[in-house]
């Protein structure tokens, strides 16, 4: 065997890893656009704002003081401050939040890891209520232990309820991760849903990993955060960021709120791997939390602007014959029936010129998800394309007239 012919061959930690598909979807249309080809990227979950001016600022002078060093390995005093204060306006529990019990990480990513790591382990197995998050699945086969898909319920927006849970229950299950708003769907659970998946988790002694981070965009009504119904933080991660709702997904912060115990382990855990999440970023997502007034002006007209082009896409929608869809009430995603969502996004991209993600990425193979965090006009002609070619491979007898 010559020298660097090795195979390589994959820990078992990672046998089993994929790929994340929802950024594979977007590197293959970047690809594409590299040879020259005009392709409409529909895929990415990253919002086209730019970060208020004022987040970008305080960034500056923050680096200019010299935020540049190491900071606690949880983050920074003040933002976990903030974190927490912003939190308690909405917990009515007995024991209030305190900065203690936030990590601050890399991004909700990191922080989504961490939690499973340390919660779960061989044996376990964890619910995840399906169409999902693409790395919900990973993340738990990482931390050794059993995703278990339960499927929605079409009639209700794909979301699960607490009998669904519990049907899919076994004397190993261990938790169950919420997403609401939901990525792919956009559905989100109101007070009595969540209240009585708490409900059930307590009664099986379950943890629930709350997962938040598109709860500040939304379209109709309110989209309540687990901590809005919860009486009790016992066995509750909740786990938000600035990415989505801030324009802020290249700062990379994102935070866990848990039961003290649980929030020093991820603290260590952290410690051993990332270390604390960028001190200028941290800065930034401190002014995003803390400026209110200041940028609300840029957060209205930025929801303004998604909700204009979720309608001007739902319009397609339902004046397009025989298109089943998912309407979103929050997030900036519209999860459409397709058949075979593979195939179909492939020929999509091939021949139209629009990048979407398959379904199977979320556990759903027939439907697709388009995104509408890019400009209008992009957004529209791509839902434009989707729709005929969704008419032109349907059957004959299923085509209008």
């Amino acid at each position: 065997m010559t020298k660097g012919s090795a195979q390589y061959i994959p820990s078992p930690n990672v046998v089993a890893l994929r790929e994340s598909a929802t950024i594979a979807a977007s590197v293959r249309a970047r690809a594409l656009r590299a040879t020259g080809r005009e392709i409409l990227d529909l895929g990415a979950g990253e919002l086209d704002f730019e970060t208020p001016a004022q987040v970008r600022q305080a960034a500056e002078e923050a680096i200019e003081r010299g935020a540049t060093r190491y900071t606690a390995t949880e983050g920074i005093a003040q933002l976990r401050e903030a974190i927490a204060a912003r939190a308690n306006t909405i917990y009515r529990g007995a024991e209030p939040i305190q900065a203690s019990d936030i990590v601050v990480s890399t991004g909700s990513k990191q922080a989504l890891f961490n939690a499973c790591y340390v919660l779960f382990g061989a044996g376990d197995e964890v619910l995840i209520p399906t169409p999902a998050w693409t790395s919900y699945s990973e993340m738990v086969a990482l931390a050794r232990a059993t995703p278990v898909a339960v499927r929605g319920n079409a009639t209700r927006a794909l979301k699960v309820n607490a009998e669904s849970l519990a049907a899919a229950a076994t004397d190993r299950t261990r938790a169950v991760m919420l997403n609401s708003p939901t990525n792919p769907t956009g559905a989100v659970y109101d007070r009595a849903e969540l209240s009585a998946i708490l409900e059930l988790a307590a009664e099986r002694e379950w943890w629930v990993i709350s997962d938040e981070i598109y709860r500040r965009l939304v379209y109709e009504g309110e989209a309540p955060s687990i901590l809005d119904v919860a009486r009790s933080r016992e066995r509750l991660v909740v786990v938000d960021g600035v990415a989505k709702a801030y324009a802020m997904t290249g700062w990379r912060i994102g935070w866990a709120i848990a039961p003290p115990a649980v929030a020093r382990v991820m603290g260590a855990l952290q410690s051993h791997t990332t270390s604390n999440a960028a001190a200028p970023s941290q800065h930034a997502a401190l002014a995003a939390l803390t400026m209110g007034d200041v940028i609300a002006p840029a957060l209205d007209a930025m929801l303004k602007d998604l909700r204009a082009r979720r309608d001007a896409c739902l319009s397609l929608l339902r004046d397009a014959p025989v298109v089943e869809f998912i309407e979103p009430r929050g997030a900036f995603y519209i999860f459409i029936k397709v058949g075979d969502g593979e195939a179909f996004a492939e020929k999509l991209l091939n021949e139209d010129g629009v990048a979407v993600v398959p379904g199977s990425a979320f556990g759903t193979p027939e439907y697709v998800r388009l995104s509408f965090a890019a400009p209008m006009d992009t957004v529209v002609e791509g839902m434009a394309r989707l729709i005929r070619a969704l008419r032109d491979s349907a059957p004959e007898r299923d085509r209008p007239v």
